[in-house]
């Protein structure tokens, strides 16, 4: 057993999820090219993942300067995670809020940002 299923804490993304993800470029949907070797199931804790994601991003951006990198990367991750909990809770906004650790009035805030009804 994976250190990320022992601990509930750490979530875990399978390697295959990742690696086929459609991913936007511009105006077209593109799909990752799977390779052979990629049938092995590997996961990685999703605070790894993301400081893979960062570096990739500070390294895409060259001479730039990177701009509100912690309110991209917060919203990025927090209206899925908004979403998912809702999904999980049957749409349930008390049971959401109990299982994501806000209150619900936070939560009611956060949906309206995001624009999640």
């Amino acid at each position: 057993m994976k250190d990320c299923e022992k601990i509930p804490e750490v979530i875990c993304i399978e390697r295959r999820d990742i690696d086929r993800r459609d991913v936007n470029k511009g105006d077209h949907v593109i799909e990752r090219r799977h390779k052979e070797d990629r049938r092995k199931r590997a996961s990685i804790p999703l605070a790894v993942f993301i400081k893979q994601k960062v570096e990739q991003y500070f390294t895409q951006l060259s001479d730039h300067d990177p701009v509100n990198l912690h309110a991209m990367v917060i919203s990025e991750v927090e209206k899925p995670l908004l979403e998912a909990a809702l999904e999980h809770s049957g749409y349930n906004q008390t049971k959401a809020a109990k299982a994501l650790g806000l209150s619900r009035s936070t939560l009611r805030k956060k949906l309206d940002q995001y624009d999640i009804s």
